[in-house]
């Protein structure tokens, strides 16, 4: 159900297996997720990972025929919250590469990437509001700012590839053929750097969400400034 791989240059790739399923977010599919990436977080073999799906569709959202099922409904919430925040947590840059649907957790999982890079058939939609289930907000109004956040959470409208480049929900459009060579690219620019500064960068990527301008630059320029000419960006 996932293919997890470490390149020699430092490249990760992460692979969603489940074409026939749409690569849908299944219990053991998000454990699975987490489990690599907890993994991942102190091998100082990967420096960028590349998160990619197999098939049409990059994911379809959660897998909707555990929530028949009563009995897994502490399972879902837990996997499902240690899913979200193994991925936004994750200590190094996360690039999606999107080929096809990603409806619904797929949306959410894309948008906790740093980077997302599409093929020109890749759409974006929240379509679980009209089942009942309130999308994520938050992480998506931090992308394409709260006005088009709140359209798209309250209609579950789907976004192609050129309005997702247009709003700045997705960074390239790239044919589908060379989706995942053009997300490898990418990794390696990134890896350019050295992985303390990458590191120390993703982390007041992810810890500056929602503060003032005077507490993020307090964390952006003086504490980095301080541990820069010290020579210690680690922490």
């Amino acid at each position: 159900m996932l293919t997890a791989e470490i390149h020699p240059d430092g490249i990760a790739t992460l692979r969603l297996e489940q074409p026939d399923r749409r690569n849908a977010l299944s219990i053991a599919m998000r454990d699975a997720i987490s489990d690599t990436l907890d993994d991942w977080a102190t091998d100082d073999r990967v420096r960028v990972v590349v998160l990619t799906a197999a098939g049409s569709s990059f994911c379809a959202g959660f897998d909707l025929t555990e929530f028949a099922k009563p009995e897994l409904a502490l399972t879902i919430r837990d996997s499902s919250r240690r899913y979200h925040l193994a991925v936004w947590q994750f200590p190094k840059p996360v690039i999606a590469a999107v080929n096809g649907a990603a409806f619904g957790g797929g949306f959410d999982l894309c948008l906790l990437c740093d980077m997302r890079i599409a093929s020109p058939n890749a759409v974006f939609a929240h379509p679980e509001i009209k089942f009942g289930a309130p999308p994520l907000f938050t992480p998506l109004q931090w992308i394409v700012g709260a006005g088009i956040a709140r359209e798209l959470c309250l209609t579950g409208r789907r976004v192609d590839a050129a309005e997702a480049h247009r709003i700045g929900l997705v960074n390239v459009i790239v044919d589908a053929d060379h989706l995942e060579d053009e997300a490898m690219a990418t990794a390696r620019v990134m890896a350019e750097a050295p992985q303390p500064a990458l590191e120390a960068t993703k982390r007041y990527l992810v810890s500056n969400a929602g503060v003032t301008f005077g507490e993020a630059f307090q964390i952006e320029h003086d504490r980095v400034f301080d541990r820069f000419l010290l020579g210690d960006l680690g922490s």
